[in-house]
């Protein structure tokens, strides 16, 4: 299972002489494989008719692929050069782009089995009505609240496209995250909001909690550019700029927002939906999660999820975690994705095993790394998570306190273990032995 996130200090201001290139679904990147585009998908939630234009999108436009973030975001490959007008008609269409100027800065996740522990979802046909999470926070109809609210706020497209708004349900698994925004459940219906890593926050009102998420943001805007470094995230703020909970709350009473402080927080930690079906959803029905090995899902598999959807009257909800919570779905489901080559399995292998793009998407990469870790996936299984870099850059490495790192050196891999010696350049031969032993350390495992 994914580990608890590390406790992490304020990271080093930045000072930066460009702006943001992040990319979106109108801002395309020149990836090596062609262009590639990044739908926002806040919460993660689909409709069902926009999870079957996604697909459209992938088979016209792309690679006939989708690939899942650690943003609970879509990305589509291999995209035509002059595609961008035709890609964004098609979006537009489908509601996945509500906003054009604030499409990049729309990074919000919500903790996706809100409202689906033991609950029935099939009367949440979006993904975001219904039962309220364990603590009285309905996480993702907040999300979709504030996403309305973020939309319609002209200053706010002044984000960079890597800001990220966290709505937690009280289990502490969005908020694990390392957000610039958290809101977090509380019990009888409050809420708190974190700027940043903060040790202590500010309570309010759940339904207030939007809307003091959008004051956050705009606090954030003020005091980066007071500082003139254009710092893209909280924790980039010179210690002279740092976000203050004390002129929040001030913030928030002139917005009309009751709240107050509160110190050092207890911060809750839950690790993500397993594969498998959760609930006793009643009527039938249960609630699935659904892993696609490595985040990439084929469009006829991206299908299947779309019409077992479909058919249990429910939506898709994108995670973090590079799966799909399927809230609603009827008895013969499980079976049927399963078929289509997509995990439902809590002890598959591929559970705790991640990856970059890799040959021959990144230029930099040095190795075809999802591949490889294709190859040694059943023979190389263990407790600690692992994840697999093309190159010293390490991207999309996940957040925790003990996993193993393969890095691509050209002449092999380079495999870092939490207190062990570290192998360097180890080949494709001996790849399956030498990880099984860096994912089975005793000495971690037990810890």
């Amino acid at each position: 299972m994914p580990q608890p996130p590390s406790p992490a200090s304020r990271d080093e201001p930045v000072i930066r002489e460009r702006g943001d290139a992040c990319p979106g679904a109108l801002r395309l990147h020149a990836a090596d494989d062609g262009f590639l585009a990044r739908v926002r998908l806040p919460g993660g939630l689909l409709t069902v008719r926009q999870a079957s234009v996604l697909a459209l999108a992938a088979d016209r436009f792309g690679d006939g692929h989708l690939e899942l973030t650690s943003r609970g975001n879509v990305q589509l490959r291999g995209l035509a050069d002059g595609c961008g007008g035709g890609l964004a008609e098609l979006l537009d269409g489908a509601g996945l782009l509500p906003a054009p100027s604030h499409e990049r800065v729309r990074n919000i996740v919500a903790t996706p089995m809100s409202g689906l522990d033991g609950a029935d979802g099939a009367d949440r046909p979006d993904g975001a009505d219904g039962p309220a999470g364990p603590d009285g926070l309905d996480a993702p109809a907040l999300a979709m609240e504030f996403d309305r609210l973020l939309c319609a706020s002209p200053w706010a497209a002044g984000l960079s496209g890597r800001f990220l708004f966290a709505f937690d349900d009280g289990r502490g698994d969005v908020a694990s995250l390392g957000p610039d925004v958290t809101v977090l459940g509380r019990a009888a219906g409050r809420a708190l909001v974190r700027l940043g890593r903060a040790a202590d926050a500010v309570e309010l009102a759940g339904p207030d909690a939007p809307r003091a998420a959008l004051a956050a943001a705009r606090y954030f805007l003020d005091a980066a550019a007071e500082a003139g470094t254009q710092a893209w995230r909280v924790s980039e703020l010179p210690a002279e700029h740092a976000l203050r909970t004390a002129e929040f709350v001030r913030r928030l009473e002139d917005a009309g927002i009751a709240a107050h402080a509160v110190g050092a927080v207890d911060w809750p930690y839950a690790a993500p939906p397993r594969p498998g079906p959760h609930g006793a959803g009643g009527r039938d029905r249960a609630t699935l999660c659904v892993l696609p090995p490595l985040g990439r899902v084929g469009s006829a598999q991206w299908r299947v999820l779309a019409a077992v959807a479909e058919e249990g009257g429910g939506g898709l909800r994108v995670t973090p975690w590079r799966s799909v919570v399927l809230p609603s779905v009827k008895t013969d489901a499980p079976a049927r994705v399963e078929d289509a080559g997509l995990v439902i399995a809590p002890d598959s292998p591929w559970e705790t095993v991640t990856a970059c793009t890799g040959r021959p998407g990144c230029a930099k990469s040095l190795a075809d790394v999802r591949a490889d870790a294709r190859a040694v996936a059943d023979r190389a299984r263990g407790p600690l998570p692992v994840h697999w870099s093309g190159c010293e850059r390490r991207c999309g490495h996940p957040r925790g306190t003990a996993w193993v790192d393969l890095v691509a050196t050209g002449a092999g891999y380079r495999i870092t273990a939490p207190g062990r010696p570290v192998p360097h350049d180890v080949r494709p031969p001996e790849l399956a032995a030498a990880l099984a032993d860096a994912r089975n350390d005793p000495d971690v495992v037990k810890k």
